[in-house]
């Protein structure tokens, strides 16, 4: 009896285990590619960037109300905060960005974790990563940021709900997937930099750093067009734009515009956003981003002015990225500096 049950389980595991498709032509990954939707970027948004958010100024009331509401996003996704943590809050404190500021007095703040433990490479850690502190209230006014940095914030997590969905399918993804919130970037990078000093998974397993930093919106030379910017992506591995450009030949097609790749460059924007920190740290990175547009860091940055189909399109082309990063037989290379 054992001897007919035994390779007849057996043929069942090894059976379910070949049918899981991680390919991007595979259901599991369609059906979490097509769930980033625009009315769910556009719901989000319109919370983040409300004016009762008071402009997210780092370790504000208005900061604390957004992430608060962040966090219960994802708990009613399913997904919940790193292991070693007992929270979905790292406390930033006061002190840590006080010591580096520009003569700025800040109060304790938080990055903001969500976590997808890896099926099959739980040790190696994908992060996806967008700011969701902005400006503040300046005489009054509410600088909203919806695009800077609220559009990168409501992509991070309909993209951690896209990998929930597959991971409910039964097609979780083989690395564990770390998506981080950081504040204090406004003011100097201070949240992605904490975490990169103190962080909850050691850098040396982390495979690499998608950072989001306003998708949005168009730039003057580039309204009219699918296009984002995409910055840093061949620094440090020369897998990573490889892969990058393949997923989005077979997702979103859009324009891949290389153009804060070159050294040269007065903006400098591969030092300005928060993957620096991890690219300074070795890992490998890539910055999306839409451009320097009429509206940056003014109060005029408001949700309404959001283009909600660039949004999803730029959003389902990181999760794409992603879905190759956390699912693909081996860890990209470091071999560059």
């Amino acid at each position: 009896m054992k001897k007919i049950l035994i390779p007849l389980f057996s043929a069942v595991i090894l059976t379910s285990c070949a049918s899981v498709n991680y390919s991007y032509e595979g259901n599991a990954f369609k059906e979490s590619y097509n769930s980033i939707s625009q009315d769910d970027l556009k719901r989000n948004l319109f919370v983040i960037a409300a004016d009762d958010m008071e402009g997210r100024d780092t370790g504000s009331a208005g900061q604390k109300r957004a992430g608060a509401y962040m966090v219960k996003q994802y708990q009613n996704m399913g997904v919940s905060y790193p292991t070693p943590m007992n929270s979905y809050y790292q406390k930033v404190p006061a002190s840590f960005m006080n010591a580096k500021s520009r003569g700025e007095t800040l109060p304790d703040s938080e990055n903001i974790m969500a976590y997808i433990p890896g099926s099959e490479k739980p040790n190696e850690i994908i992060v996806i990563s967008a700011h969701y502190d902005h400006v503040g209230t300046k005489n009054g006014v509410v600088y909203n940021g919806a695009d800077d940095d609220g559009s990168g914030t409501v992509a991070v997590m309909e993209i951690a709900e896209a990998f929930q969905k597959a991971k409910k399918a039964g097609h979780g993804p083989k690395r564990s997937v770390l998506f981080l919130h950081v504040t204090g970037e406004e003011h100097g990078l201070f949240g992605s930099e904490y975490y990169a000093e103190n962080p909850v998974f050691p850098l040396a397993n982390t495979v690499v750093d998608l950072n989001i930093d306003m998708i949005g919106r168009c730039d003057a030379g580039n309204c009219g067009k699918d296009y984002v910017y995409v910055i840093g992506s061949e620094m440090l591995s020369s897998d990573l734009k490889k892969i990058n450009v393949e997923a989005n030949n077979k997702t979103a097609k859009l324009e891949l515009n290389y153009k804060y790749d070159d050294p040269s460059d007065p903006q400098r924007l591969y030092y300005r956003s928060d993957h620096y920190n991890f690219a300074k740290n070795g890992v490998p990175v890539v910055f999306f981003f839409d451009g320097i547009h009429e509206d940056y860091h003014k109060p005029t940055d408001d949700p309404n002015k959001i283009d909600y189909a660039a949004l999803q399109k730029r959003a389902q082309l990181v999760f794409a990225t992603a879905w190759e990063l956390a699912n693909r037989k081996d860890r990209i290379m470091v071999d560059k500096k």
